[in-house]
């Protein structure tokens, strides 16, 4: 029996559950110390709960999730409003960096993916599912690559096999990052630039009350702004979308939220401030949390299981290699600093999962040891425009070869 749980119903059961990572978290040491998402922790937690209801009472539950894609481009049009135009500058070499070492774990994990694939007796062509295809590229990638492969491969259970593959990784992304980067921040004795002050989302964990203070008028200025990069990123969607340049939603409001956000320093610079103050950061975590704890309490875990073994050794391999390169590769090449540590935490997030859980790994990071503004800038840029360039190029090479 499958019961449909209504949009309005979702949003709410949301928000309870990100409401239970946060006590859970609170009350386990454990997983404030590895820096764990709040939002992970609940949805994780009811996902199992999910998956109990369909183990054993038959009973499969699913979420209409159309509120939560709109609490994406609210967040990232959050992101683009925090944007400075002297961070994007000084941030152009890490971008560089970031992209390549993108490129190169695409290619990684999809030679790791046909090497599973293989040791399964899975075809060889369809490894890209077990790698960047469902694991950097994620569920919407995986979905729209599966019947090319099924034409390729004759794998008729491409489509599951994907979303498998891509459900894992998301749960193991948001539970590799925060450990990283926390182990990263230790070692080093790491701490952030001196004028990196207010947090680019949510609260400082140790914020004092008038660093944090937060008003009804500053509410209000940041819900205007927030609306015009979204009604400026509508409009630009359709404009490149006309041109033939198809971009998930996200990317075209955060591109008017950094645009809206410097336009307006540079024409009213003593106005009331809109970007960086707490009113921003709080709405951009209450946008992210709610999203992450719906898309994970949304996970349908027995999925899985069905494709076992294969999956699971994959998984490991991957996680691994993912890890390792961000230590030995990633960290040292990004200056060793504590940007470089933030960003790791995302990599990891994006890497495995998605961009929405690497901002969420970064946050629980920044929450934790102080702000990196340019992290959460730099990284959506790639993970959410050019790494769907460079992953179709790959994906479409190994299918073609």
């Amino acid at each position: 029996m499958q019961v449909t749980i209504p949009d309005f119903l979702s949003l709410t059961i949301g928000l309870a559950v990100f409401l239970l990572g946060v006590e859970l978290t609170e009350r386990v040491a454990a997983l404030r110390r590895f820096n764990i998402p709040e939002a992970v922790t609940g949805g994780l937690a009811v996902a199992v709960i999910v998956l109990g209801l369909y183990v054993f009472a038959g009973v499969e539950v699913a979420f209409d999730l159309a509120t939560r894609d709109f609490l994406l481009v609210l967040f990232f049009a959050g992101i683009g409003l925090n944007a400075r135009l002297a961070d994007l500058v000084a941030g152009g070499r890490i971008l560089a960096i970031l992209l390549g070492l993108t490129i190169l774990t695409i290619l990684a994990q999809t030679v790791i993916g046909a090497l599973g694939a293989v040791l399964f007796g899975f075809p060889a062509k369809s490894g890209v599912l077990f790698g960047s295809a469902a694991l950097i590229g994620g569920h919407g990638t995986a979905i729209a690559w599966a019947p090319e492969v099924t034409r390729v491969t004759g794998l008729v259970n491409a489509p599951e096999l994907g979303v498998a593959v891509a459900t894992l990784g998301l749960v193991l992304a948001a539970l590799v990052g925060g450990p990283v980067a926390g182990h990263l921040v230790a070692r080093h004795g790491l701490t952030p630039r001196a004028e990196d002050q207010p947090l680019t989302i949510g609260i400082q964990d140790d914020a004092d009350a008038r660093a944090s203070r937060i008003d009804h008028m500053s509410v209000m200025r940041a819900l205007l702004y927030l609306n015009l990069a979204i009604i400026g990123g509508y409009v630009l969607h359709d404009v490149l979308g006309g041109l033939g340049l198809m971009l998930p939603l996200f990317v075209p409001c955060l591109i008017m939220g950094i645009v809206i956000a410097n336009l307006r320093s540079a024409l009213f610079p003593r106005a009331r401030p809109v970007a960086r103050t707490a009113a921003l950061g709080l709405i951009s975590e209450f946008a992210l949390g709610a999203f992450l704890a719906m898309s994970l309490m949304s996970l349908q875990l027995w999925t899985i299981a069905a494709l076992g073994p294969a999956i699971a050794v994959t998984m490991v391999l991957q996680v691994l290699f993912t890890v390792a390169f961000v230590l030995w590769v990633l960290f040292p090449l990004l200056g060793r600093s504590y940007d470089a540590a933030v960003l790791a935490a995302g990599f990891g997030g994006f890497a495995l999962g998605a961009t929405p859980t690497a901002i969420a790994n970064m946050t629980a990071v920044t929450k934790r040891f102080g702000p990196s503004p340019i992290a959460f800038i730099v990284l959506p840029l790639v993970s959410a425009f050019f790494v769907d360039i460079a992953n179709a190029i790959v994906i479409q090479m190994v299918l073609n070869f």
